[in-house]
């Protein structure tokens, strides 16, 4: 399935029961686009006490808190094959998560509170409350967000121009991070439009990120450059984000199937 091409193998666990193999060689191989199946991530589909929860695994075998994009593919499935109805709670691992399955196949989540400060978003040897617009070298300055999982937001004049798997990398392994973080190049279009492109931390250059694009609206609003609803554009197409006044953030976009198959080879 994929959420706006940022595309995932979905393993349905509560079908199929669970999986005798490390999960982390088993993301590597089904998520490799030459050997394997190919993806962006590798996504669990399992119960945990009293609700559904979404386990996800990087193309480089870690484990991610969390994954907006994800979230919405692992919703839309869930309501398709009668687990949940429209709106249900998901066990994530940046907590409980609500998620409502519209009539046109979109998804909408209530993605929690955006996280500003240093220490609860990963970050060390900062001293201030917040980490934005700060200097973060190579002439870039950046502005941190937490949705579950970090996100370093620069903001640019023409996203078109950055040499995305060069600087990518290099701010993915920012020394303030020591677990990494997920890099996200914005241009502001207007006051309620953006433009991006990522970096994701273990996966490289996707085409969309959910949370990222959460991240990259607090940080447009933190920093007065748009106001708090935006539409955002990803290369693999656009999602609709609010940043709330109770410092929770909104997510709407498409869910959609690519194909589903049986293996009994790559695991």
């Amino acid at each position: 399935m994929h959420g706006i091409g940022n595309d995932f193998v979905l393993i349905d666990l509560l079908r199929d029961g669970q999986l005798d193999c490390d999960l982390a060689a088993a993301s590597q191989k089904l998520c490799d686009r030459h050997f394997g199946v190919g993806a962006d991530g590798l996504i669990l589909v399992e119960q945990s006490s009293d609700m559904l929860r979404m386990r996800m695994f990087n193309p480089d075998g870690s484990e991610s808190e969390m994954c907006g994009n994800g979230l919405r593919t692992f919703a839309r499935l869930c309501q398709d094959r009668g687990y949940a109805k429209d709106r249900f709670p998901v066990h994530t691992g940046a907590g409980v998560l609500e998620v409502n399955c519209l009539p046109d196949g979109c998804v909408s989540v209530n993605m929690g509170r955006a996280i500003l400060s240093p220490p609860e978003i990963g970050m060390i040897d900062t001293n201030s409350q917040t980490f934005v617009n700060q200097d973060i070298g190579g002439g870039f300055s950046g502005t941190a967000v937490s949705l579950g999982n970090p996100h370093l937001v620069v903001f640019v004049d023409d996203v078109a121009a950055v040499e995305l798997d060069r600087e990518g990398p290099c701010f993915e392994h920012y020394a303030k991070f020591p677990n990494r973080t997920n890099v996200h190049f914005v241009q502001i279009v207007s006051r309620s439009e953006i433009t991006m492109r990522t970096w994701e931390r273990g996966a490289g250059i996707t085409l969309a990120c959910g949370t990222g694009a959460c991240a990259s609206v607090v940080a447009a609003f933190l920093n007065e450059r748009t106001e708090r609803q935006v539409n955002v554009n990803l290369p693999g197409g656009k999602l609709q984000i609010q940043y709330l006044e109770d410092g929770t953030v909104q997510m709407t976009g498409t869910a959609e199937y690519a194909f589903d198959g049986v293996s009994s080879t790559l695991l």
